[in-house]
């Protein structure tokens, strides 16, 4: 019965540190330091993807804390981008600020609360963003499985406008200074990395 129960501690252990909803901790200070960079495109080319079309419209370049990570099934959205990730850099991707901020995701939406700003409202709306992915390839769709919340990323890609034949469209924001409805990056991703 002791050796039983040893493997199901040990089991649920393994669980919670290395399973789907595990938490990474790297500790305080700013682990990415940069704003995301994007370069307007000309006459981008259009890329097919099953029966969508994807507008590339800018470039797109992003190293980033996983504030929190969302895996959607239900929803035409999630016919092209089955995760999102809610990201943040500068400040937002400090854990001692990040400590003193409640972060959720559902219906692809980001939300945060606090009970007192550990820095400026405006810094928490600037330098977080909610960002809905599109994996441009097989490998990055697999990678998506393994990001967990706390880690450092970095990806490259577009961020893009959709269209369906019908008149359905989804369109990325082009800046990181709005918030609220239409304020999410759809970004196709080329390539995708787990930096820390």
């Amino acid at each position: 019965m002791k050796k039983l129960l040893l493997i199901l501690l040990f089991t649920v252990m393994g669980w919670k540190l290395f399973g789907p909803e595990a938490v990474v901790e790297l500790g305080p200070g700013i682990m990415a330091k940069e704003a995301p960079r994007q370069k307007s495109l000309i006459n981008s080319e259009k890329i097919t993807f099953d029966s969508y079309q994807i507008t590339p419209l800018t470039s797109f370049d992003i190293k980033a804390k996983v504030l929190s990570k969302k895996s959607y099934s239900l929803g035409r959205e999630s016919d092209l981008s089955p995760v999102d990730f809610a990201l943040g850099w500068q400040k937002m991707s400090d854990e001692k600020v990040l400590n003193n901020i409640d972060i959720s995701q559902s219906g692809r939406w980001y939300r945060w609360r606090v009970e007192s700003f550990p820095i400026p409202r405006r810094e928490i709306e600037t330098q977080s963003a909610n960002m809905h992915i599109i994996p441009a390839n097989d490998l990055v769709e697999r990678m998506l499985d393994q990001v967990k919340q706390g880690q450092v990323i970095a990806m490259t890609g577009y961020l893009v406008r959709v269209d369906a034949d019908d008149g359905w469209h989804w369109q990325s924001s082009l800046t990181r200074d709005d918030t609220g409805a239409h304020a999410c990056e759809v970004i196709y991703v080329e390539q995708l990395d787990i930096v820390h």
